[in-house]
């Protein structure tokens, strides 16, 4: 067998903009608003488009591998192929081993059947038979969470509860390549999660994932490798901590472009490390932030401010030059302004958008924003959430035996310790207070 669990070899899809009209019931009252309205039925409308163009990319077994990029990049209608729904236009693909897809939110469900039937109505879409979904419904039930709403017409069901129905069906099929589009993002966080987790237990039992989401923070963190479309084309494929980048910097070219009208503009922005410009960092590193602004005329009163947001784009840090004791400064016609912020990552692992602008405070102007300016990793050798790194440790642990058992306290000095731990098999450490 080997050991390629999918590829595309150039690969394109087109499509037809407009209506398609498949039955005679759609058919005449179009061609009668048509007459109406005195529009002919030409075929050199410029209707065609190609949804995508030259894809070409491999997937080994027992790999997670992500898709992204902007809405309306293809990325859906990739799955759509590998799962069979259509057709390539021109090019082919390879897929070898059992599939299973959950693409669209609540595709295969019948809206006035129950969940217990729709699990037996979507499992046998997806190739089960039912002695393999009778054996697995308390699991795909429990899994959901859905148990007290199983007995409910799905068309009650809201949108959450459907991915979480359809999810737990499509991941119990025992897949050799699943296919997960954007539907999970209306889960909740619990969901989600063991949603990841339960695409690593496929993974761990040597099937393979192509995960598609704009969580770009999931993407990093679940697939090493990844492919970059826009507008149908591959822009990028490689390691995530690469592609993801390039996603997130495509901006900056539009946004330079875009400066030609500004009095004043960013023209610059390098992240760095002690050994020079980088995108991977550790936790409580040491970084410099490196903004060059240019002034086409006069401009006064400007102050740099510098923010970041993490991978859902939410506001975690934000500072100005202004703010930070230096004032305001002004820039004469073709002058070059530049600052380098000297920041220290406190920050757990993920991933890290620092952003910025050129504002005046006092008539509340902004003169040119980069957002984000550019994208960072950190990682943390230490198992902590949240957003801020704290650096804990634990200083001092005990363990007392419970009241009446005849046992002295237990000690945090020496050799008491060293007879508590071999009078009750329990541990106790300690160390000096700060």
């Amino acid at each position: 067998m080997s050991d390629i669990a999918l590829r595309m070899e150039h690969v394109y899809k087109k499509f037809r903009k407009g209506e398609t009209y498949n039955s005679l019931r759609d058919l005449i009252p179009a061609l009668t608003g048509r007459m109406f309205r005195q529009q002919e039925l030409s075929e050199d409308d410029a209707r065609e488009f190609w949804a995508l163009r030259d894809i070409s990319f491999e997937v080994k077994r027992g790999e997670a591998f992500g898709i992204i990029g902007p809405n309306g990049a293809g990325k859906s209608t990739m799955l759509k192929l590998l799962s069979r729904v259509m057709r390539p236009t021109r090019g082919s693909f390879h897929v070898d081993g059992r599939v299973s897809a959950l693409i669209e939110l609540a595709a295969g469900f019948h809206p006035d059947l129950t969940g217990r039937e729709n699990i037996y109505l979507y499992g046998r879409i997806m190739g089960m038979t039912k002695r393999e979904i009778d054996a697995k419904f308390d699991e795909i039930v429990d899994f959901s969470g859905l148990a007290e709403f199983i007995e409910t017409p799905v068309k009650r069901y809201s949108s959450g509860m459907n991915a979480r129905l359809g999810f737990a069906v499509a991941s119990h099929v025992n897949p050799d390549i699943l296919l997960v589009d954007e539907v999970l993002s209306v889960g909740d966080y619990a969901f989600q999660r063991k949603c990841i987790e339960r695409m690593r237990a496929v993974i761990r039992n040597g099937g393979t994932v192509l995960f598609v989401s704009h969580n770009l923070k999931t993407v990093a963190d679940f697939c090493p490798r990844c492919l970059l479309l826009d507008h149908g084309r591959t822009v990028a494929s490689g390691p995530a901590e690469q592609v993801i980048p390039a996603y997130l910097n495509r901006s900056r070219a539009t946004q330079f472009e875009g400066a030609s009208s500004k009095q004043v503009f960013i023209s610059e922005v390098k992240v760095r490390s002690r050994d020079g410009e980088c995108a991977r960092f550790q936790s409580g590193e040491k970084i410099w932030i490196d903004v060059e602004l240019r002034a086409r005329t006069r401009c006064d009163k400007l102050s740099l401010t510098l923010y970041i947001t993490d991978d859902q784009f939410r506001n975690i840090f934000d500072t100005s030059t202004e703010r930070l004791g230096l004032g305001n400064f002004t820039l004469e016609e073709g002058e070059v302004y530049r600052c380098t912020f000297e920041l220290h990552l406190n920050l757990v692992s993920g991933i890290f958008h620092p952003s910025v602008l050129i504002y005046r405070y006092d008539t509340q102007t902004a003169h040119d924003e980069w957002a984000p300016a550019t994208t960072i990793h950190v990682s943390s050798e230490e198992d902590v959430r949240g957003t801020a790194h704290c650096f804990p440790r634990v200083i001092c642990e005990e363990i007392r035996p419970a009241p009446g058992a005849g046992l002295a306290a237990v000690s945090t000095s020496g050799e008491a310790v060293e007879n508590a731990r071999s009078s009750t098999g329990r541990r106790t450490s300690a160390s000096a207070q700060p």
